[in-house]
């Protein structure tokens, strides 16, 4: 079918939300799903406050209906709550049609962690309001669902996130050196987006032995190197450099609590690094007794509990997680405009649009009625 994402998170932006995204549309490509992504960068944008790294789209609404107008999709999904989201999801509601949405983040922790006198009660009014319509709210993970049907959210499905494990593998025989070669050992790795809502100084600030190293980059980059002349930030790194980075490293120190699934968490174990993280929405769904790694409200003990960690067993736990069965996940939670339906709106619009160039206005009404 003809499936739309709209996402304000899209490449070249570094992050789990991207490369969940991403990976699923190429799934969903190769399963024979015609996908358009309506993404930030098909429009003019200006960077985020406090994250200038992270563009937003202006003036979305009129650009995206046509683009809406032109695809037909049969099936609508809104990734995001920002100016795209927002638009897709008001283009949705003023046509009458069918969408799901999915919840990455922890959106009002994030949002509070930045501007701490907006409180996360705020954020998640927002959050009710702007997933309340959609037929399928897709999450991660079964805690984080809990934790939003106590916060109110309804219509909640599973979709579940996978590796891949080609790209993301353990050290060979034949390798070379790897990047943390003459570092003291062991080494704790974390990578992903050096800022404040990933909590990476909770990780800085443990007694560990050995070497400490972030691999990444972001707005808390200088401050943390200042604080911490210790540690080893290495910037960010991709493709065979990131995986290097992975299988060196001897345990991955994953501290993030907005996070909802932690897609680094599941790369690192594919290299055969064991994981150890706070009892959070993600690390709690994927690690207890996996056999690698550990989970503790103590990081620096969930640490050490890691050292000891068969990396075989690491590898095989991860091998168990597979993009296609997600892409499958994501699509079963999909729901297409009904087919007597379909053909039928989309053939109203092209008649109210043509209306609507000889001078008559684009009325929603006049397009379901």
């Amino acid at each position: 079918m003809r499936i739309l994402l709209a996402t304000d998170a899209w490449e070249p932006q570094v992050n789990g939300v991207v490369r969940t995204l991403s990976r699923t549309v190429a799934e969903c490509r190769a399963m024979g799903h015609e996908v358009e992504v309506v993404h930030p960068g098909l429009f003019k944008t200006a960077p985020l406050p406090t994250y200038p790294e992270i563009k937003l789209a202006i003036g979305a609404y009129g650009p995206t209906q046509e683009l809406f107008k032109a695809f037909e999709p049969e099936a609508i999904h809104i990734s995001t709550e920002g100016p795209l989201g927002l638009a897709a999801r008001r283009i949705c509601m003023e046509w009458g049609l069918p969408f799901t949405t999915s919840y990455h983040t922890r959106f009002p922790e994030y949002v509070s962690a930045r501007v701490p006198v907006l409180p996360v009660s705020t954020g998640y009014s927002y959050m009710r309001w702007f997933h309340g319509p959609s037929g399928r709210v897709m999450v991660a993970t079964p805690t984080m669902r809990a934790e939003l049907e106590r916060r109110g959210f309804r219509n909640l499905s599973p979709w579940a996130r996978g590796v891949d494990t080609e790209l993301f593998h353990p050290r060979g025989p034949a390798d070379p050196p790897g990047p943390f070669a003459e570092l003291k050992r062991p080494v704790f790795l974390n990578v992903g987006r050096v800022a404040v809502e990933k909590n990476i100084e909770a990780f800085l600030a443990l007694d560990l032995p050995g070497t400490k190293v972030v691999v990444g980059d972001g707005p808390q980059r200088k401050e943390l190197e200042g604080r911490h002349p210790e540690a080893v930030f290495t910037g960010a790194r991709f493709g065979a450099e990131l995986t290097a980075a992975f299988a060196d490293a001897d345990v991955f120190v994953f501290p993030s609590l907005t996070d909802t699934f932690g897609l680094v968490i599941l790369e690192a174990m594919a290299c055969g690094t064991p994981v150890a993280a706070f009892p959070a929405p993600g690390p709690i769904d994927i690690i207890p007794g996996s056999g690698a790694g550990a989970v503790s409200d103590d990081l620096r003990q969930a640490c050490l509990d890691c050292l000891p960690l068969d990396r075989a067993h690491v590898r095989a736990y991860a091998e168990r997680y597979s993009w296609r069965a997600s892409a499958e996940e994501f699509v079963r939670n999909l729901q297409p405009y009904p087919e007597p339906q379909k053909s039928r709106f989309w053939r109203r619009l092209r008649r109210v649009t043509r209306l609507r160039r000889r001078g008559g206005p684009l009325s929603p009404s006049r397009v379901r009625g």
